[in-house]
């Protein structure tokens, strides 16, 4: 698998997202959704097919959001979610910011868990990395 920090091309994101089920955007939401991203993780496989992007939202100081990851379902199992997700918090760590969060989509919060995000308060919903200050 070669992981990289550079956006795919619109299309493909839509490609992959139609492939998911997650929705269907149009390119243009598809681009412009790439576009407003901190920091976006994509996985091909060894042809240079796409197989999963991660996509996170940050103000680059104190607060980074992993608001999308998606991985085709043919690759889950493989490693694929959690080395995205590792590259995108390590970015954001390298930055200094100390609070990373996510909403989990239904059923999906222990993957999160298995990787250090623990579910914030009911009054305060998503999960998070514990702050390490």
């Amino acid at each position: 698998m070669d992981y990289s920090m550079d956006p795919p091309a619109a299309t493909e994101f839509r490609t992959l997202y139609l492939a998911t089920g997650w929705g269907s955007p149009t390119e243009e939401h598809c681009a412009r959704a790439l576009a407003g991203s901190w920091a976006v993780c994509s996985a091909r496989d060894a042809e240079g097919a796409l197989v999963g992007v991660g996509r996170m939202i940050s103000d680059g100081a104190m607060h980074a959001y992993v608001n999308e990851m998606i991985v085709r379902e043919d690759a889950r199992g493989a490693g694929v979610g959690a080395e995205i997700l590792r590259r995108l918090v390590a970015l954001a760590a390298s930055a200094g910011v100390t609070q990373i969060q996510l909403f989990a989509a239904r059923g999906r919060a222990p993957f999160y868990a298995r990787h250090g995000f623990v579910p914030r308060p009911d009054d305060a919903p998503g999960m998070e990395i514990p702050q390490t200050r």
